[in-house]
């Protein structure tokens, strides 16, 4: 592993530590910047959106980062620079740039939907294009990665091209476990931060580029196009494109040279428009990279618990007759699930075999009653 692999695996620990709860997030933002795709976060206030992107350029060596909290008041100056005035004496309408957007390698946008008109249009060529129209120049902007922060989704036409801009969609909320929440309120110490140069950000985004794609993955990626407009989910071909760069990050941010089924479970960040869509996209992927052996293994525990049920101490053997029938009902709509499961998987041409056994042992439980009942 080259040093610059090393140190990012070392950056994504150390964000671990730092913001729990948060891993899908800070694998989101590593393969933002390693395949220079942008990063939308909905979620509410005080959940460590702004932290995240700031923590992250920290750790980018010479790195300029620029932050704002858009309103619908916002004006251009804010967010590009204000008017030169010696270019106005030249008759060159060009922009300060110092310290705005303009020469940021990292942006963290609050509130993006709120971008009114005014600062849209040159917003939406800035991140999409990497270039600024100042005055009579049209310049290339340094940007790496823009994030875009939210409490909700943009309902204005307009903006659906802004949202389109970003690959990477990702829904937070506040810390969930417990243990973590008490975790938190501790206080994190500060870890030494782990520096990457620029030279080395160029080396990994290269070793990006070089991630293999082996043609099976691309056969997933087309029966999962399939299965998605199955379910009215309808993703641009630009999308689809652009996806294959976000697998090659994130097989190199898990620390592979060649893309897996596993990172296709990753495209669950990239695939939805609408929140509502995004639990169909994540059963999708998970039944196309787990062959349905997940669905088959939660019926499996189903029937080991009627099992269970079935042969506890019951208090008479009326009772306990009565179990051994109401588990054995059960246990038969089970089996019809098993049937249905090991048929849609083989018309999708997955492999069925870990299914079967299982089907197998669920019906070995069902025998295994039926003679404890004569």
């Amino acid at each position: 592993m080259s040093q610059a692999l090393t140190k990012l695996a070392s950056i994504r620990d150390e964000l671990n530590h730092l913001f729990l709860e948060r891993a899908e997030l800070i694998d989101g933002a590593l393969c933002g910047i390693l395949s220079a795709s942008h990063v939308l976060v909905i979620g509410p206030p005080g959940t460590a959106k702004s932290m995240l992107a700031d923590e992250l350029c920290r750790r980018i060596g010479g790195a300029n980062y620029f932050q704002w909290l858009l309103t619908k008041f916002s004006t251009p100056e804010e967010i590009f620079g204000a008017v030169s005035l010696k270019g106005l004496e030249q008759d060159d309408y060009r922009r300060v740039t110092d310290h705005k957007l303009p020469e940021a390698h990292i942006a963290f946008l609050d509130e993006i939907f709120k971008a009114n008109s005014s600062i849209l249009n040159a917003l939406l060529t800035l991140i999409n294009e990497r270039v600024f129209h100042n005055g009579r120049e049209r310049v290339t902007v340094p940007l790496i990665t823009m994030f875009g922060a939210s409490n909700e989704l943009p309902d204005e036409e307009e903006l659906t091209a802004l949202f389109d801009r970003f690959m990477l969609r990702f829904m937070v909320d506040y810390i969930g476990e417990e243990f973590r929440f008490l975790k938190m309120l501790e206080g994190i110490p500060p870890a030494a931060r782990t520096m990457l140069s620029f030279a080395e950000l160029d080396e990994l985004r290269a070793d990006t580029a070089g991630v293999k794609i082996p043609g099976g993955i691309l056969r997933s990626l087309a029966e999962l196009r399939r299965n998605l407009a199955g379910q009215q989910i309808i993703v641009s071909d630009r999308r689809w494109r652009n996806s294959l760069a976000v697998l090659r990050a994130h097989a190199l941010v898990l620390g592979r040279g060649i893309v897996s089924e596993d990172d296709l479970m990753f495209l669950e960040h990239v695939l939805w428009k609408d929140p509502e869509e995004l639990p169909k996209v994540r059963d999708i992927l998970r039944r196309l990279v787990k062959g349905y052996e997940d669905e088959a293994r939660e019926l499996l525990i189903q029937g080991q618990e009627l099992r269970e049920y079935a042969e506890r101490g019951w208090e008479s053997d009326e009772m306990r007759k009565r179990a051994l029938i109401e588990a054995h009902t059960k246990l038969a709509n089970i089996l019809v699930k098993f049937e249905n499961l090991v048929r849609e998987a083989s018309e999708s041409g997955r492999d069925t075999g870990g299914i079967e056994t299982m089907r197998s042992r669920v019906k070995e439980i069902q025998q295994a009653m039926l003679r404890s009942a004569i």
